[in-house]
């Protein structure tokens, strides 16, 4: 009898979900999961089956975690062509990105239900978990630089640029209309919106939130981005360096901690009020970035923009509204509305963003667990000042043989992801390593677009 009232209920749930989603026009429902190439895949269902998404998920292939940014299929020890998995969406967090269609990240599961191995969305949420049993409030934000391109993937604008200028955006008021009208119906808290510095390029930072749920709107804002520039006849590239020689794109995290006493990263005695909890989470960050970059910018593209005189973070050290510095701390001021926080920024769009938030909360808790103290503060360009932060292996092979060789990348984001990613990464090397810049700039630019 319980289980025929589970039934029940079931379906009226269903049926008023459905009936809610009908009257807003939607007649398809969208469940993506975003692969650890960094590329986000999708299923979709009739309005109607939207309770089956919920419940009994969508079939997929193992290999969808391990696709590549050609299409290719790294396959590994533990992925190859036989198997099945479920892509399974939460009902609730369906937001509507284009007309007639809501989308719900979604979660990787095994035929029983359980995460699957490689659900980097559940990894994510279960270092949010021990964050929270440790009594630590976790708030992350996100940065996401794009660039604009013509229908054919070349510039968007042949007009001399100006970094942040009027012009520059205003000619592109349309756009930026519509991204915002769009943004507020898909529930998207954006703080502000800007032409950078790239010539063409976009940046759009978004509000503070839990883990998961910025990590999910780090998704939602590509998507979001990426539609309203195709009703405006434009394409949007998220990749890290989308033309030779070129700015490239960042996909800076931003990370506060606090626990009973307060923020950690001010209030105490520290530099700029750090507490020491918040000095070792910042050590924490540092120490792990060796072993990481393959997390954080591990394309075949993040060599291009990792480097000295970019503001790409490309320096393992940290410092005060230091861009040259992987740490750029932000204290807490009257003109930081948010309190002090810890901006990580060599991330690049290419990454996972539930892989490299889990990395950068993860590094953090450890530099917690582990005592460790604060590293000086280079205040200012480290090329220049004289300072000598560790080398970080910015090479895609380097970068792949340190995360590969690391105990913490393990203990971090487990065995069979970091074997997962280093496959993933290898089929670059293999297939773009010995071509020209601007050759894999232009196979690649549209990879990470959504």
């Amino acid at each position: 009898m319980l289980q025929q009232d589970d039934v029940r209920s079931a379906e009226s749930t269903d049926a008023r979900r459905v009936e809610e989603l009908r009257s807003q026009g939607v007649a398809l429902v969208a469940g993506s999961v975003t692969d650890l190439a960094g590329v986000t895949r999708a299923k979709y269902v009739p309005v109607r089956r939207v309770g089956a998404f919920e419940r009994s998920g969508m079939g997929v292939s193992p290999s969808w975690s391990v696709f590549c940014v050609d299409s290719g299929i790294a396959f590994t020890s533990e992925i190859g062509v036989a198997g099945d998995l479920r892509i399974r969406i939460d009902g609730d967090d369906l937001r509507l990105i284009e007309d007639g269609v809501a989308w719900a990240p979604g979660d990787l599961h095994d035929q029983h239900g359980r995460p699957a191995p490689l659900c980097v969305r559940s990894l994510l949420a279960g270092v949010e978990r021990r964050a929270e049993a440790r009594g630590l409030r976790v708030r992350l934000g996100a940065e996401l630089e794009c660039t604009m391109l013509a229908p054919d993937g070349g510039p968007a604008s042949a007009e001399p640029w100006s970094p942040y200028g009027i012009r520059t955006s205003l000619d592109r008021s349309a756009f930026l209309v519509d991204l915002m009208a769009a943004a507020e119906k898909a529930g998207l808290a954006v703080e502000q919106l800007h032409t950078e510095y790239g010539h063409d390029q976009l940046e759009m930072s978004l509000a503070p939130a839990g883990a998961v749920e910025t990590a999910d709107a780090v998704i939602l804002a590509r998507i979001v981005i990426g539609r309203a520039a195709a009703r405006q006849g434009m394409k949007i590239s998220f990749s890290p360096v989308p033309f030779a020689d070129a700015a490239g794109n960042g996909a800076h995290l931003h990370l506060s901690l606090a626990d009973d006493a307060g923020p950690l990263l001010s209030g105490g005695d520290g530099p700029y009020g750090i507490r020491p909890d918040g000095g070792a989470a910042i050590a924490g960050v540092l120490e792990t970035l060796p072993e990481l970059i393959g997390v954080y910018a591990g394309s075949v593209l993040s060599p291009q923009r990792l480097k000295p005189g970019n503001w790409a973070g490309a320096a393992a050290c940290w410092g005060l509204e230091n861009r040259e510095a992987a740490v750029r701390f932000v204290a807490a001021t009257p003109g930081n509305p948010y309190g002090a926080n810890a901006e990580l920024k060599l991330v690049d769009p290419s990454a996972n963003p539930y892989l490299a938030a889990a990395a950068f909360l993860g590094s953090a808790l450890r530099g917690i667990d582990r005592g460790l103290a604060l590293p000086p503060e280079v205040p200012e360009d480290p090329s220049r000042s004289g300072a000598t932060p560790p080398p970080l292996p910015t090479g895609q092979q380097a970068a792949i043989e340190a995360m590969q060789g690391s105990a913490a990348a393990a203990e971090l984001l487990t065995t069979p992801v970091i074997e997962g990613l280093a496959a993933v990464r290898r089929h670059e090397v293999a297939t773009y390593g010995d071509r020209p810049p601007a050759e894999i700039t232009q196979a690649l630019r549209l990879a990470w677009s959504c």
